[in-house]
């Protein structure tokens, strides 16, 4: 079972961000899903995830351009070079299922769960970080593309369905352009 400490083990205290039980507690998701934002937190993660940002509305908010509206979790700006165009993590009502919003509103399947996308994001985070070949990809391309690929073989144990297809599937997409 993920924990807090260990999310905070590789990105730090002050960028795991732990829902408020009264913020989440509306949302129509499973409970043990509540629990694991209440307890665990959420990750920000470089060059996907900027700020954790629940939403309090027990009414999901986030807009897709499929007619459908997600419960926030996430916010990222890719860069700040248009402020005005942002991508959202949220979770799908009744199911949890997490998807990637584009600044269009289209939104990408991530994964099955919440709890499974919180045990994507910590496998992706522990490994950038302690990755000294992703650290500085540019130098070492092969080898970078070579390690993103053993990357997605873990992510994809972890919650096959994140790697049924390519388009709309945010992982798969997320690291194939990973260098660019």
């Amino acid at each position: 079972m993920l924990t807090y400490e260990d999310l905070t083990a590789w990105a730090g205290a002050d960028h795991v961000i732990r829902a408020e039980p009264d913020a989440v507690a509306g949302w129509r998701i499973p409970d043990y899903q509540k629990a694991i934002l209440v307890n665990v937190g959420v990750p920000v993660v470089e060059q996907l995830i900027e700020y954790v940002t629940f939403q309090t509305d027990p009414e999901p908010a986030l807009e897709t351009s499929s007619g459908g509206r997600l419960y926030r979790l996430t916010q990222h700006h890719h860069g700040g070079i248009r402020p005005d165009l942002r991508w959202a993590f949220g979770a799908e009502p009744d199911t949890g299922q997490v998807y990637y919003v584009l600044p269009d509103g289209q939104p990408w399947f991530a994964n099955s769960s919440i709890t499974l996308w919180l045990r994507t994001l910590h496998h992706y985070g522990l490994h950038v970080t302690h990755s000294p070949t992703l650290g500085d990809p540019d130098e070492h391309e092969e080898e970078a593309l070579a390690e993103l690929r053993e990357l997605a073989e873990v992510l994809k144990k972890i919650d096959p369905p994140a790697f049924d297809g390519y388009h709309g599937y945010m992982w798969a997409e997320f690291l194939e352009r990973w260098l660019w």
